[in-house]
């Protein structure tokens, strides 16, 4: 409650960066070898979309004065925040915009709409605006959209109906105001369809989003007494084809620094459930926001700034429009020590209050802590129109983030985890050939006040101070790029258990002698099919298998394009098969959850005695507890053998073997998507 109610809560953290360009850091005893350089592999031709210009956002609050101050701007301005969203948090929900007053909460002075967007267009950010669900009406934000867009001409383009309604107490846990008499997920979805028809008469050209909650995140999987279905599950349905996008929030937390440092890993298979969960809900591509963004650990210092760094782009390469951290200002909380010894204030605000908890005082008002460092090195990676692109670092220690930009050049950013040892990383190119110049390298280190930007020679080996961030920006050698643009956005046209067919809109710019489609593995591509045309069918692909593809034209002096937006392909399980799998949740409660398999004999012999084994696509997920069945597991990979009573399967479907186990998550628990029995891959219903 005091994070999103009262002085509440949003921390960007980005972290630390350097150089010490192109030596390896040498041992005090010169005998001793200098420390194995982690391989850091960028491969060019693996694209991960553009960032949009609404990708680095942040949260501004109606209780902060100190929200439209000329400092404030100047700083946000400076960042180059492209997103702003208002009024904040659960005060969505108890916010009236035409007077400027949330009953319940505090409203400072000089926060009113007019105000703010004076703040948005000033700094050049486009407004997330949250309509009134908890105490509000569909009448009341047709207003707002028409005092907007049609009165003062806005053009404010994004609206969310409500913060965290699944926090409105139908779960137990309550926070989010909600004076609807039905509070059910049902009840919200049918609201929002009323919202968005109110807001759209107004004005038909502005999106409209719905709350859901993130997989793996409360409360996920949960249902209240009566019900069949959890949030998502419920909501995506009803608002399919009718809200414009969703909204998400994360807050992965952590016990320690290290542990909180590892959750942005976990983020992409939560994303990727999430959109699995729109696809099945009849939403397939609907566009996803992650309106609130913290770790909930060290919010002010670098821990939390290199998280931040991670997440935001973790989450913008797994096709999040927009990351808004949560908050420009905040106050200090209980006081602690960070790993590196600096004082963390427990405030999720990017710039400091100025204010103090006992006799420890933050630094001056509207100091900028570690995240804003963090989040202002987001643009010397890439800006608006720049191309995420793929890479992969050898360790752990070690996050690294890259982007090929409008002008040509490559820009790696390179996460050091570690608090106390500097971390020597190889730079390796693949789709890419630097011209061997001098790089530009920004970095924001540990304890740092400002951003470090120097040059140095480009030896392709570059030494990272202990929890720093750093971006290494080299240049392409002339000759080796194609004229040709990127093919047009691929689409699946047809798919199959084992071949798949996708086609795109053809290059500008010069003649393309042929196209490839390349999987991504990695850092690496394979190359999977060329077409004179524009489309491939792909055969020979394993069944229940998800891969990411890109296109790419190939011109006569064999140079390749840019990669296109990515496409997810998916197979199916051969609907001919000698066997059919069911795989069923039935509960979940965010870190764990219980499902149900019915394995089915359709074949003309009976099994006498089977094996049917699955893996699961995420490696968080792993098995707890079993029934109906003898379940063991090798890693992600899970065997199940029958009791006495179920072990023979009668032929043609004449009976069925249903056991059932809980499982444990640390993030996604996605479905497993190939069930083999007794060896045959079957059919998964």
């Amino acid at each position: 409650m005091r994070r999103r109610l009262a002085a509440c809560a949003s921390v960007v953290a980005l972290g630390a960066a350097l150089l010490a360009g192109g030596q390896a850091a040498s041992a005090d005893d010169p005998g001793t070898p200098a420390p194995q350089a982690v391989d850091v592999t960028v491969n060019a031709a693996e694209g991960q979309g553009t960032i949009p210009d609404t990708a680095y956002g942040l949260n501004s609050a109606v209780w902060d004065s100190q929200m439209n101050a000329p400092q404030v701007q100047d700083l946000l301005s400076a960042a180059n925040i492209g997103m702003l969203r208002y009024p904040g948090g659960s005060y969505g929900d108890i916010y009236h915009w035409v007077d400027n007053t949330a009953p319940g909460g505090y409203v400072a002075p000089g926060t009113d709409f007019d105000a703010f967007m004076g703040t948005a267009k000033k700094i050049g950010a486009q407004p997330m605006l949250i309509a009134n669900y908890g105490s509000g009406t569909p009448q009341e934000a047709a207003d707002w959209v028409r005092y907007a867009n049609v009165t003062k001409n806005y053009g404010a383009k994004f609206w969310e109906v409500g913060n965290e309604l699944y926090g409105n107490g139908h779960y137990g846990s309550g926070w989010e105001t909600d004076n609807h008499a039905d509070t059910s997920p049902t009840a919200y979805a049918n609201n929002v369809v009323s919202y968005v028809t109110a807001m759209k008469a107004v004005d038909p050209t502005i999106k409209v989003g719905a709350v859901l909650t993130l997989p793996g995140n409360w409360p996920d999987g949960v249902m209240a007494g009566g019900e069949t279905s959890d949030w998502n599950h419920t909501v995506i349905p009803l608002v399919a084809g009718k809200a414009d996008f969703v909204i998400v929030h994360w807050y992965p937390g952590g016990s320690d620094a290290a542990g909180m440092l590892n959750t942005p890993s976990q983020l992409a298979g939560e994303l990727a459930q999430l959109h699995d969960q729109l696809a099945e809900g009849g939403a397939a591509g609907m566009p996803v926001a992650l309106t609130e963004l913290n770790s909930n650990v060290f919010e002010t210092t670098q821990p939390n700034a290199l998280f931040g760094a991670d997440a935001y782009l973790t989450a913008l390469q797994s096709g999040v429009f927009t990351v808004d951290w949560w908050d420009t200002h905040n106050g200090p909380g209980t006081i602690s020590t960070a790993p590196d010894g600096a004082t963390d204030f427990n405030d999720y605000g990017i710039l400091s209050s100025g204010t103090c908890v006992g006799t420890v005082c933050e630094p001056p008002l509207n100091t900028p802590f570690a995240p804003y460092h963090a989040i202002s090195m987001l643009s010397h990676l890439g800006t608006p129109g720049d191309q995420l692109i793929a890479a992969a670092s050898g360790s752990q220690l070690v996050a690294a983030h890259a982007v090929h930009r409008k002008d040509g050049d490559l820009s790696v950013m390179l996460i050091n985890k570690d608090p106390a040892n500097p971390q020597t990383v190889a730079l390796h190119y693949a789709g890419f050939t630097a011209d061997g110049s001098a790089a530009t390298v920004d970095t924001f280190r540990d304890r740092a006040s400002a951003i470090d930007s120097t040059t140095a020679p480009d030896t392709g080996t570059w030494t990272l101070p202990p929890y720093s961030i750093t971006t290494v920006t080299v240049h392409p050698k002339s000759g080796t790029s194609s004229a040709l643009s990127a093919p047009g956005a691929p689409k699946v046209t047809a798919a199959g258990a084992t071949s798949a067919t996708v086609s795109w809109t053809p290059s500008s710019g010069g003649k393309a002698d042929r196209y490839e489609v390349y999987r991504q593995a990695g850092a690496n591509s394979e190359l999977l099919a060329t077409s004179t045309g524009t489309s491939a069918t792909v055969h020979n692909l394993p069944p229940g298998s998800t891969g990411t593809w890109n296109v790419l034209a190939r011109d006569a002096s064999g140079h390749l394009s840019r990669p296109s937006d990515p496409v997810t392909v998916r197979t199916g399980t051969p609907q001919d098969a000698t066997c059919k799998v069911s795989y069923d949740l039935t509960a979940g409660w965010g870190n764990g959850f219980n499902a149900n398999v019915t394995v089915t004999n359709t074949g003309p012999a009976t099994i006498n005695g089977w094996t049917l084994a699955f893996t699961f696509p995420s490696s968080g997920e792993s098995v707890s507890g079993f029934w109906n069945a003898n379940l063991s597991s090798d890693g992600s990979h899970v065997t199940a053998t029958p009791v006495d009573w179920n072990a023979t399967l009668a032929p043609n479907g004449g009976n069925s073997a249903t056991f059932g186990f809980t499982g444990a998550n640390n993030g996604a628990y996605q479905p497993p998507t190939v069930f083999t029995l007794n060896g045959t891959v079957c059919t998964t219903v």
